[in-house]
């Protein structure tokens, strides 16, 4: 099977080309910086902001992975990080959407990143629970994901099967939240956020490739699919596992107004606010979770 991955040098873009290759997949890379080269894999080169992109070079893929986008997290919100956030996923996902529609052999299956912050974020305490059939929510992030998903709208009219990929938070040694945290949890620094009550709508970075590779075999999937595990958890339950794990107390907590303070939006959202996102098609199409709760996916990775 033929993969073409954009983003492919992020957290989940490495993970995928990793599992991908060992299981004998053909893994192409859409790469946006011309010096840019892997004698493992072949590189198509795109630029989503010039609209550039080696068109010939997509032709009879099977599948194609679209990752790429501005990290969320690598900043206070300003007005110009905001706007890059939002111009890296819906202008870049735009234009690869309409280059695979205008294909003469289109994919098959279409994977286009998005996130859970479709469905908005809630203060705690809430007890509502979510799946795909839930409409979006509030806040930045859920209006950038509602464009960010509209914005696949010519390839799906092109008869492609496409899926919207909304990651909880991704947890993985490598990368993401689980690394910027780790130093402060084995120091003995740890402690949770705010009231804690917050809840946290994880995937472990093991079982995103098994997933895609479930929905790749179930023809019926397609549209949203919530790559969350079966099990939530709130911020404090989270604080107390990683501590248990790696035996250092969780004393110090991090004050909400000082959240705020430092991060300003970005902390209401990210770390104040949580949703109960469940991820419903997954399970009712069959799919078993490598790690469906929260300490088997830390003892594994730690």
């Amino acid at each position: 099977m033929k993969v073409a991955i954009s983003g492919s040098t992020g957290l989940i873009g490495t993970a995928l080309i990793d599992w991908f290759s060992k299981n004998n997949f053909e893994i192409s890379r859409l790469v946006r910086t011309p010096s840019f080269h892997d004698h493992r894999y072949p590189c198509i080169q795109w630029n989503p902001h010039n609209q550039q992109i080696e068109k010939s070079a997509l032709e009879n893929l099977d599948v194609i992975i679209h990752l790429a986008g501005e990290n969320v997290a690598s900043g206070r919100w300003t007005d110009e990080k905001k706007e890059a956030i939002r111009k890296s996923r819906v202008e870049g996902t735009t234009f690869l959407s309409e280059v695979i529609a205008s294909l003469k052999n289109p994919p098959k299956v279409f994977f286009c990143a998005s996130a859970i912050g479709y469905y908005g974020y809630t203060l705690p305490p809430s007890d509502i629970r979510l799946t795909e059939e839930d409409p979006s929510g509030h806040g930045f992030l859920a209006s950038v994901a509602e464009e960010w998903e509209k914005a696949t709208e010519k390839v799906e009219a092109r008869g492609v099967r496409t899926i919207h990929m909304r990651f909880g938070v991704v947890l993985s040694p490598n990368g993401g939240a689980l690394k910027r945290m780790l130093p402060i949890f084995k120091m003995g620094l740890g402690g949770r956020v705010g009231s804690g009550e917050q809840i946290m709508s994880w995937i472990s970075i093991y079982d995103i490739p098994r997933i895609i590779y479930h929905i790749l075999k179930h023809e019926e999937l397609s549209g949203p699919i919530n790559f969350t595990a079966p099990n939530p958890v709130s911020n404090k339950e989270f604080v107390k596992t990683l501590g248990h794990i790696l035996r250092r107390p969780t004393l110090f907590p991090l004050p909400a107004f000082v959240a705020k303070l430092l991060m300003g939006e970005m902390a209401e959202e990210l770390l104040l606010g949580g949703a109960t996102v469940l991820p419903r098609k997954l399970q009712e199409s069959g799919y078993h979770f490598l790690h469906p709760t929260l300490e088997s996916a830390l003892r594994d990775m730690l």
